[in-house]
């Protein structure tokens, strides 16, 4: 009885370690591609942004019209303050929200 419990315990602790190992793998390329890109507000099209879009709404995919200034979009780091963008007082992306301008 007691080889049973032990090798039941082994067999899970190796599967934890597994799964522990898989998930750490999988997270790698997410925090390489997080570390190339930047956050841009107002260069996601209508229904097209990445996450934050006002109050009440519930993240990405929910832009209410193109080039919104509280929208963002996960781009190029660097590219940014190089995208022009209508509706931005600068008349390029935004690294943080801005009003519109009209």
């Amino acid at each position: 009885m007691m080889k049973t419990t032990s090798t039941s315990t082994l067999q899970a602790a190796a599967l934890a370690l597994a799964l522990g190992s898989a998930l750490t793998i999988a997270a790698a390329p997410l925090t390489a591609q997080a570390a190339d890109t930047e956050k841009c507000f107002g260069v996601a099209l209508k229904g097209k942004n990445d996450c934050a879009a006002g109050a009440g709404t519930t993240c990405a995919g929910t832009a209410k019209k193109d080039h919104q200034g509280n929208a963002w979009k996960l781009v190029p780091k660097g590219t940014c303050e190089k995208t022009a963008v209508p509706t931005s007082p600068t008349g390029f992306g935004q690294l943080q929200a801005y009003k519109e301008k009209a």
